[in-house]
């Protein structure tokens, strides 16, 4: 198979642009990042979902012609739930004072003493690696824009390539793990530096507000 750099290229714009936005998805591989909590498996597996559904797009809905309206409702509705119950959660986290003892390495501890590591305790807002594969599969899978948007969209995209579709998608799933790699790669540089209670705080607070009104608007969509 021959792939075209142009076509590829095309596809990898495409991918970059539509989950360029700040959206649960985003925000997720964001806070993982800040926390230092399984980044990089949260990185892969949301990268990995994005290319199942880019390639599930080339492959078949756009010659399906889409979702249907059942399917359709049911991602909303499942859609609409995830994030109530994820923005909950965030806003509890925005009520209680933040652990700022994200169990940073020796060498980012500064002036601490060997005393105080060795009676450092554990992270409560810490999650098992399972937790973190679960919940990067939700935010991917049950994020009905991404099935829409990277589906359907990258998919009816594809359609213009002709037998370059192929390479259109391989692109969208380069797009899609380059900017998870970048986005991973900036939130883990930034969790090194922000340790004011008060800008955990405000980041709960935000992504309590956004997954509230995300779900406000996927409703508004089902009316």
């Amino acid at each position: 198979m021959v792939i075209h750099l142009s076509t590829f290229t095309a596809g990898m714009v495409l991918s970059i642009s539509l989950i360029m936005a700040i959206g649960p998805q985003n925000a997720h591989v964001l806070r993982m990042g800040l926390q230092r909590q399984h980044l990089w498996l949260t990185v892969a597996i949301c990268a990995v979902a994005d290319a199942g559904m880019i390639g599930l797009g080339v492959l078949g809905l756009a010659q399906l012609g889409g979702l249907s309206d059942k399917l359709h409702g049911a991602l909303l509705g499942a859609g609409m739930l995830f994030l109530m119950v994820y923005g909950w959660q965030a806003f509890q986290r925005f009520l209680r004072s933040p652990v700022l003892a994200l169990d940073l390495p020796a060498s980012d501890k500064g002036n601490e003493t060997p005393h105080a590591s060795t009676t450092a305790q554990p992270n409560p807002l810490a999650i098992t690696r399972r937790q973190a594969v679960g919940s990067a599969l939700a935010f991917s899978w049950l994020n009905p824009h991404a099935w829409l948007d990277t589906a359907v969209l990258i998919g009816t995209a594809s359609l213009a390539y002709g037998q370059g579709s192929t390479a259109f998608g391989l692109g969208a799933a380069a797009g899609s793990v380059l900017w998870f790699s970048v986005l991973g790669a900036a939130a883990f540089w930034l969790g090194r530096r922000l340790h004011s209670q008060h800008i955990w705080r405000a980041l709960d607070g935000a992504v309590a507000l956004m997954m509230w009104g995300t779900a406000l608007l996927l409703g508004f969509s089902l009316v």
